[in-house]
């Protein structure tokens, strides 16, 4: 496990991410909105089981190259911290230029079983992949003989938050909807709280020590 002030800074930052309205709370609203909460909760668990896959391919992959090669260490942790960065700007930016009214997806044809759709869409988004290896290898010991476990812990951690975030927007999927869909300045200040904390975090990570 990182340290005590490392892992407090991981658990901030996944669970301000966590609650930050995203592609993937989208999906689930919209499912809820579509066909009730029972196919919403079935979706969340299907981008849980979705976001796991993720994690058990980085930890397994990853693991190896952190433990072993101190130069692929730092070069992932400098690329990470910039693409974390570029994360946060990109919040920034968009939550600027966000003016549409109707923000959720809109779902033309039914869904036989949304727990394996929930499962493709999170598991075939390269969007997820790319985040997990930028995010988790931070908060890493490289040091330590268990870096596999150390990273499914923490990759756990940030899946559960996720679904956790989604399940509470499901028992609110009325009003709650109905304020993403409404407020441009609501979801502006979600992106722009979310896109500072990415900033900050990139930064963090890459002037820590290693």
């Amino acid at each position: 496990m990182p340290d005590h002030a490392r892992f407090a800074v991981f658990l901030s930052a996944a669970l301000l991410l966590a609650i930050a309205p995203g592609p993937g709370m989208l999906y689930v609203l919209a499912r809820s909105l579509a066909g009730g909460k029972r196919e919403g909760v079935l979706s969340a668990f299907g981008t849980f089981m979705g976001g796991m896959v993720h994690v058990f391919a980085a930890a397994a992959g990853l693991s190896l190259i952190l433990a072993r090669s101190a130069l692929a260490y730092s070069t992932l942790k400098y690329a990470g911290a910039a693409y974390l960065c570029f994360l946060g700007i990109r919040m920034i930016r968009d939550a600027r230029r966000d003016t549409d009214t109707n923000h959720l997806p809109q779902l033309t044809t039914p869904v036989r079983n949304p727990l394996w759709q929930g499962v493709a869409t999170e598991a075939l988004n390269p969007k997820t992949a790319l985040f997990f290896l930028s995010f988790i290898p931070q908060f890493v010991s490289r040091s330590s003989p268990h870096v596999f476990w150390h990273f499914l812990l923490l990759g756990t951690i940030s899946v559960v938050l996720n679904t956790s975030a989604d399940l509470v927007v499901i028992a609110l999927a009325g009003p709650l909807g109905a304020k993403i869909r409404s407020s441009t300045k609501f979801r502006r200040r979600q992106r722009t709280a979310t896109g500072l904390v990415m900033i900050g975090l990139g930064t963090y990570v890459a002037f820590s020590e290693k």
